[in-house]
Order: C-alpha cells, then structure tokens, then sequence
C-alpha cells in the first residue's frame, strides 16, 4: 500500500515473507539509485565540500547524484562529475554497487572511479547548490576521516573501495 509520492521518493506498506516463513509487514522508502564518483588525477582525489541543508552544515564528499528515469548508472555518474566539478573524465569505471540503507530503503548506490579528467565545456552550476572542488591525497582523507572531518558514508565508502582496489597500505597511525 502506497503511503506517500513524492518528487523524488515513495513511500509504501508491504508484507512480505521471511526466510522462516513468518510474514512480516515493514514500511519501505524507494529513493531511486544514485551514484557516486571519486575523481582521481594520478594519486590527487576530488571531493567537494558542499553545503547540506539536512545537516545544516557543508561537508566533504565524492560527488554524487540521483539517477534520472531511465538514465544508466554510467550516465548518471558523467553527468554528475561535470554538473558537480565542472569537469569530464575519459575514464570512468565501475566499482560494483552498495545498498545506503537496507533496513528501510532499496537505494542502491552505483560507485565509480574517473580519470583522465578534462574541464567540460557543458558545466553550468546548479543555484540551489554551494560547491567548492577541492584536490587531496589519500593520506590527508584517512586523516580528515579519523578526525571526523568527513562523515558522509558514500565518501567514505567509495574512498574504501578506492584504496582496496589499489591495494594501498596507509597506516591510520
């Protein structure tokens, strides 16, 4: 059963069945995939710092966005590294998926890595958003995220998957 629609989310009642057999009812919120991008310039990374009216605060992260119907994750990701830093990347490869919220919502997550990045000529900031881009080593974001200077979980989750996949060794030390 539906409870709300909005713009950019539902909201609905279901029952469903558990793996013991038992039914369960739950309510369940269909945000929509988004994706999230880490930029990378040989061993620089580029987050932005962004104001979030939910938290009431800017913060650090990868930049990121809503897929728009019927857009693939891979478009998705383009468009948003050009809408979010002003820039366009000739490589951008998929790093797999993760659910945000499993225990209420079905948002998955697409994450991407982009290189060879170029400034796109098809950049036009949004006006509802207040961003800076800003360079950093993987060094400095261990050290921005064990000092809680970044709190958002798909950066940190795409940085993870950034460091895992290099196989790097930095020390939390």
């Amino acid at each position: 059963m539906e409870i709300y629609r909005g713009r950019r989310l539902w909201v609905e009642k279901s029952k469903f069945q558990l793996p013991n057999g038992k039914e369960k009812e739950s309510v369940v919120v269909h945000p929509g995939d988004a994706v999230v991008i880490l930029p990378r310039d040989g061993e620089k990374l580029l987050l932005i710092r962004q104001w979030r009216a939910p938290v009431n605060q800017f913060i650090y992260e990868a930049p990121a966005g809503t897929m728009e119907e019927g857009e693939e994750p891979l478009e998705t990701a383009r468009r948003e590294l050009i809408e979010e830093t002003g820039m366009d990347a000739k490589t951008l490869v998929a790093r797999g998926f993760i659910y945000t919220t499993p225990g209420f919502t079905d948002e998955k997550l697409w994450l991407f890595e982009a290189s060879d990045l170029t400034p796109s000529n098809e950049f036009s900031a949004d006006e509802d958003e207040i961003i800076e881009s800003m360079w950093f080593s993987s060094e400095k974001i261990v050290d921005m995220i064990v000092k809680g200077e970044i709190v958002d979980a798909k950066t940190i989750c795409i940085f993870s998957r950034y460091i895992i996949d290099k196989n790097d060794k930095l020390s939390l030390d």
